[in-house]
């Protein structure tokens, strides 16, 4: 099992959600929320209003988000869904721990719970246009949030 940081349209309530719970693309246990111990900017882009990570740690801010632990299959649906290496790159980030719920997995899980800060994957973008730096940066993403940007699913592209 991996362990995968979600901030966007994966998360609970987000219109990508039901991968997430889709066990015929692999297991995802959520394990509780956090945010990233480093900042990084959040923006909402592009045609479709998708939120991307960029990758430019110490800019932007702690992004909040929710922890999973994730099998190999639901791993590599996510990569596949999340365009990576391409659109999105998966890569290891600290998250500090804000809410754990986490059960199972023995002595580590509780370590790691237990000093506030995991070792997640996650998706975020070095491949971008550079006037997304310019965007507006979020600390946590809600596709109905005040942003008035509606993410457009892909089914509806």
């Amino acid at each position: 099992m991996a362990r995968v940081f979600v901030y966007g349209t994966l998360k609970k309530g987000q219109p990508n959600y039901k991968h997430m719970i889709n066990t015929a693309k692999g297991l995802a246990k959520f394990q509780g929320r956090g945010r990233t111990v480093e900042k990084y900017p959040l923006v909402i882009a592009g045609k479709y209003n998708i939120p991307y990570m960029l990758n430019i740690p110490g800019t932007g801010h702690h992004v909040a988000g929710e922890i999973y632990s994730v099998d190999d299959q639901m791993l590599q649906f996510l990569d596949e869904f999340e365009g990576c290496p391409d659109m999105y790159q998966r890569t290891l980030m600290r998250i500090e721990v804000v809410e754990w719920e986490g059960k199972g997995g023995g002595a580590g899980e509780a370590r790691a719970a237990a000093d506030g800060v995991v070792e997640c994957f996650v998706y975020s973008t070095m491949t971008y246009p550079p006037e997304w730096v310019g965007l507006p940066y979020h600390d946590s993403y809600d596709s109905s949030g005040k942003h008035g940007l509606s993410y457009v699913l892909r089914e509806s592209r």
